[in-house]
């Protein structure tokens, strides 16, 4: 059986013409992200939040009540640099326009629904929006050093069915605003202290962030691209985009958006290296397949060797986990700047899946590393907790829909 030559040294012009994808696609994808649009910033009273506005979007709101541009400046710098939540801790704002600010505007955070802390130090926020929709954050220390990463949801739910993943039991019910994705890591940090923001080569406890919670990040672009120019602003968070990873399931036009507009790092959610396996665990993977999906991952323009595009790859046990699999996710991605995560399955009630055995997870690694690719094996954390992604929501919402509580009955 002849076996084809692998993609980077296929001619130009079909590489080209399984990238043919045109601005009416991307269109499409957007409409269709606004259907699901997050509730508006305006709360009951009338006063709107602040947080997840850009820096033109302040200025405007502050001209209309009648305040100079520099304003926008010192506000940024006490949200966004100090985490102030309150106007009357503002300093260097003079009391009468304090007040004024407080009457018309409020700096918001999402609620901590639930706070779960597992013994390997991993915390995990069920946040509650103030439609009483409910997403999920985790932190997740380093092992080795006074550092960690903040998992970030980008929807309440999720569309794509991939049929290991918890969240793609529950539904799509609304994509998260750019306040709400930005809440996160800021609430994040209220429950460390981290605040003010570290400078320079100050370490950061919350040192990276990875769009890897619920949802599909890229059928939320404009809010997820809206929320990680701010948290980039030098001036405020100021998190290198080095040091943010999107992980996508292939959405392919935005992924080309995506690096061309924000250029952080870039995670793929493969778990399969042939079509018929991946339309099966991957639904999406029938709109864009493997082909035309790693064609995408070489035109990436954030992808370099220092900045290498991480492979996902769950360890399904007699599932996709075969040295077989493991030589051809070699040939897949010969010549991509790339790492692969071995992510052992974390079996959630109801899944029809088992992890991997540990023999069989070293023997795919070995051949992975041996082609010259690194393959941790990211071994699952917070295991005494809820830690499957989506189990503390649907938890909750069960806990809720009894109890008759808002937003529940969306879900």
């Amino acid at each position: 059986m002849s076996i084809a030559p692998p993609l980077y040294a296929r001619p130009v012009r079909e590489a080209a013409s399984a990238a043919a994808l045109t601005d009416d696609e991307r269109s499409r994808i957007l409409a269709k992200s606004a259907q699901f649009a997050p509730p508006s910033a305006v709360l009951p009273d009338g006063r709107r939040d602040l947080v997840g506005l850009s820096r033109a979007e302040l200025t405007e709101i502050l001209t209309e009540i009648g305040e100079k541009p520099f304003r926008t400046k010192q506000l940024w710098h006490w949200i966004y640099h100090q985490g102030a939540t309150d106007f009357s801790r503002m300093s260097s704002i003079a009391r009468p326009l304090q007040e004024k600010l407080a009457e018309r505007f409020v700096v918001g955070r999402p609620q901590a629904a639930t706070v779960q802390t597992s013994r390997d130090e991993t915390r995990k926020f069920l946040f509650r929006f103030r439609d009483g929709q409910e997403a999920e954050t985790v932190y997740i220390p380093d092992r080795r050093e006074d550092r960690g990463a903040v998992c970030i949801s980008s929807q309440v739910g999720c569309t794509l069915s991939c049929t290991f993943c918890h969240t793609g039991t529950q539904g799509l019910v609304r994509n998260l605003g750019a306040a709400e994705i930005v809440g996160q890591f800021m609430a994040a940090r209220d429950s460390y202290g981290e605040w003010p923001s570290p400078k320079g080569e100050t370490p950061r406890l919350l040192s990276t962030i990875v769009l890897m919670g619920m949802g599909e990040p890229l059928y939320n672009y404009e809010n997820i691209a809206k929320a990680m120019k701010i948290i980039m602003d030098g001036e405020g968070i100021g998190l290198s985009r080095r040091r943010i990873t999107l992980s996508t399931s292939g959405v392919i036009p935005m992924m080309d958006q995506c690096g061309e507009e924000l250029g952080i790092n870039l995670a793929i959610s493969l778990h399969a290296v042939r079509d018929d396996l991946r339309d099966e665990l991957v639904p999406l993977n029938r709109k864009y397949p493997i082909a035309d999906l790693i064609a995408a991952c070489r035109r990436y323009p954030a992808a370099s060797n220092a900045r290498r595009i991480t492979f996902e790859y769950i360890m399904l046990r007699g599932v996709n986990d075969s040295e077989a699999d493991a030589r051809e996710l070699v040939r897949l991605i010969s010549g991509i700047p790339a790492k692969v995560n071995l992510i052992p399955f974390n079996p959630w009630p109801g899944s029809r899946f088992q992890p991997s055995t540990r023999e069989q997870l070293d023997r795919f690694a070995a051949i992975v590393m041996d082609a010259g690719f690194a393959s941790p094996i990211r071994m699952p954390r917070g295991r005494d907790i809820l830690a499957a992604c989506g189990q503390l929501r649907t938890e909750s919402q069960r806990a809720r829909r009894s109890s008759g509580a808002p937003g529940a009955e969306n879900t």
